[in-house]
């Protein structure tokens, strides 16, 4: 049979269950148990002191109310934490328990010894807003960010969920934004970890017994920034911790962010209860930038790095490497460093030679100038004629079918493209190549032609 006090929580459970969400109540009360029922004291035994406070923090109304409607005016709630055989009272009128003395925290990602708790960012100073290149491939991921780093963790976007592939950014994004943080707040506590470290961390605090400690230091940060928490896959207790101090964080207002490899969706053996958290707020991916944004990106770095490179190397450079902005920036520091022990001026023959060595399945770029020059040479005219504004038959095929090859051989924008054939614009290289594709469709005579200039562009790469 039930006894008294078990029937009283049960109640007090289904009226608990009815007012939070089915997870919180899941996380929070389910662990807890009624241990009696005496003068109208129910006491109950939560798993740690963590608990302890949590459930007084976030959800003393609702037990007040459930209380005094078993157990009437009179009707009070006792705590009982195990690990420290002690018990905690709450009143029916009573307040939140006092805040944990900051003079005695422990900081586990300082110096043991410091009394007094200081937050070592672990921020690069280097990672900042104002030289993350902005474009379309990271346009929201950073518009995010800056609105973030003005309300830390008063916006819609908590957490702040950033993926993408290895090499595209991530870890100078989310740095950047606790950099831009503590620029427009100094006195807010940001605290960059990356998923190794925190792991580690938490490890070191089961070892010692000090995993309170761990957890309570998170309640006095302002914003966390986690790297790669991807790598907590299979990590079940590490992904225990995560999850609680997630969820201490976020109720409280506090900001979270986040970078991995994949989005949340698509997260392998991380627990469900942390992949739906991640939803939460705004998950924004950043893509392969385009072939703009990796010249802007490479001459920024460029700048920073006072390293002189000429326009037409840094073209080579960004028409080879598209995928990754750490490879852009590791053939940029590649070259200045040959250039610097060979005493070599910096060139497209020493590019080249890097790029060959630097890039796997490198492959040498067709540039417009060697389309325009054999396009030409097919029609017998002279090159400047393809830049000008003469509507000559002949000639406007000739520039069109140059737009059409720059398109399909080369990996420029249509805006370069249009520019270099006499300033036009993208919509009048749309038009060519679609002028083009239908000739070749209904004309076969032209067509062969074309496969045949195609064909010797191709070749050319090879002498």
């Amino acid at each position: 049979m039930l006894y008294m006090h078990q029937l009283v929580w049960d109640k007090c459970l289904t009226a608990i269950r009815d007012a939070i969400p089915e997870q919180s109540f899941k996380t929070w009360f389910e662990p807890v148990k009624p241990i009696r029922l005496e003068d109208n004291v129910l006491t109950i035994q939560v798993p740690n002191k963590f608990f302890y406070e949590w459930i007084e923090e976030h959800y003393l109304e609702i037990l007040k109310k459930s209380i005094k409607h078993e157990l009437g005016k009179q009707g009070r709630l006792e705590y009982f934490i195990p690990m420290e055989k002690q018990t905690r009272s709450s009143a029916g009128d009573a307040s939140f328990p006092k805040s944990i003395d900051t003079n005695q925290l422990v900081n586990p990602f300082v110096i043991p010894g410091i009394r007094k708790v200081k937050f070592e960012s672990n921020l690069h100073p280097d990672y900042r807003i104002s030289n993350y290149v902005e474009g379309d491939c990271n346009k929201l991921p950073r518009a995010a960010g800056i609105a973030i780093a003005k309300r830390p963790g008063k916006t819609g976007f908590n957490p702040l969920y950033v993926y993408g592939a290895v090499g595209l950014g991530k870890t100078h994004l989310i740095q950047a934004i606790g950099n831009e943080i503590l620029a427009n707040h100094p006195d807010k506590g940001v605290l960059y970890l990356s998923s190794e470290k925190f792991t580690q961390q938490v490890i070191h605090s089961i070892k010692n017994n000090a995993i309170d400690d761990f957890m309570a230091f998170f309640q006095h940060l302002d914003v966390l920034i986690i790297d790669d928490i991807q790598f907590l896959a299979n990590r079940t207790k590490t992904q225990e911790i995560f999850f609680h101090i997630f969820n201490q964080m976020h109720q409280i207002g506090k900001q979270i962010i986040i970078s991995s490899d994949k989005p949340p969706k698509d997260l392998q053996d991380i627990e469900e209860r942390l992949v739906s958290r991640f939803k939460w707020g705004l998950h924004a991916d950043l893509v392969s930038p385009d072939f703009e944004t990796r010249m802007a990106i490479l001459e920024a770095k460029s700048q920073d790095e006072e390293i002189t490179i000429p326009y037409n190397v840094q073209e080579l450079i960004c028409h080879n490497i598209k995928n990754s902005i750490r490879e852009l920036e590791g053939v940029l520091i590649s070259l200045a460093a040959q250039a610097s022990l060979n005493q070599k001026q910096i060139d497209l023959t020493l590019a080249k030679e890097v790029i060959e060595k630097f890039v796997k399945n490198y492959s040498k770029e067709i540039s417009l100038e060697k389309i325009q020059k054999m396009v030409a040479e097919h029609f017998k005219i002279k090159e400047e004629f393809l830049q000008s504004k003469t509507r000559k038959r002949s000639i406007v095929i000739a520039r069109q079918l140059s737009m059409y090859l720059a398109k399909n051989l080369t990996s420029y924008s249509l805006a370069k493209i249009g520019g270099t054939f006499g300033g036009r614009d993208h919509s009048t290289v749309i038009y060519s190549v679609k002028t083009i594709k239908d000739l070749l469709d209904t004309d076969d005579t032209f067509r062969i032609s074309v496969e045949e200039l195609e064909k010797k562009i191709k070749l050319s790469l090879a002498v």
